[in-house]
């Protein structure tokens, strides 16, 4: 199934049956490839990630990955910048959990491959300004996937949206430069959006605690005062591993 249209993709996950249910071995929680039996669409690959299946973290709240995970991806849709793929929470084989249009790519074509190819570099920009509002504390470079038709996808999201400064990620390539003008009218936009915390964007504040929308509201204020993508900070910058 095409990505593109993201409402009818939302329907989709909702509505088919669990045909089969996988558990893909390299993950820290527990993830699992699925095919999901739709009557309309057939089958379709997803990435089920089960509430239960979370392992504790001391800085984030028990059981809330899979929410972050949705919201991601709510945020994404409302910024207009829909590069993370269709995500739902709904109950599968394991209980309730997000599950995600799986998206077809080479995995060796990862962040570090992408990064050399100029084109891309706007799509990757984007997902800087992204990873820096919603505190993205794991952005490893496997987490980007690139498509056969040149779109870079964003995965991995469950951990976002911390109030407190979380931001590890491999993508300081542009770190203190000026954010381009189109970029910083996108994010200008996304910052009256937020602030308003209505229309597309209050589902991603009905999945966040009040503080850690307040706080998400806070940082896009800040970038775009600033105006530049954002620097390392003294703390640990980068996620690992890096792939």
């Amino acid at each position: 199934m095409e990505p593109r249209d993201f409402d009818a993709a939302e329907q989709v996950l909702l509505e088919a049956d669990f045909a089969d249910c996988r558990p893909v071995w390299y993950s820290s929680n527990y993830v699992y490839l699925v095919v999901l039996r739709h009557p309309s669409e057939g089958d379709v690959l997803g990435i089920y990630k089960p509430h239960r299946g979370e392992a504790p973290l001391w800085d984030f709240p028990d059981g809330a990955l899979y929410r972050r995970e949705v919201a991601a991806y709510r945020f994404a849709r409302a910024a207009g910048w829909g590069f993370v793929p269709p995500t739902v929470v709904r109950e599968g084989p394991h209980g309730i959990g997000a599950v995600q249009l799986f998206i077809a790519h080479d995995p060796h074509l990862h962040y570090f491959e992408q990064r050399e190819r100029p084109e891309l570099t706007e799509q990757l920009q984007r997902i800087v300004l992204f990873d820096a509002i919603t505190n993205n504390a794991d952005r490893k470079a496997g987490h980007l996937l690139l498509d056969e038709a040149g779109r870079v996808w964003g995965i991995d999201h469950g951990l976002c949206f911390h109030v407190q400064h979380k931001l590890r990620t491999v993508m300081w390539d542009w770190a203190g430069e000026p954010i381009p003008p189109a970029l910083k009218a996108e994010l200008a936009a996304v910052v009256a959006g937020l602030a308003l915390g209505a229309g597309a964007f209050e589902p991603v504040r009905l999945l966040l605690r009040p503080e850690e929308y307040e706080a998400t509201l806070r940082r896009a204020k800040a970038l775009l005062e600033q105006g530049r993508f954002p620097l390392p900070g003294p703390h640990r910058s980068y996620p690992w591993p890096l792939v």
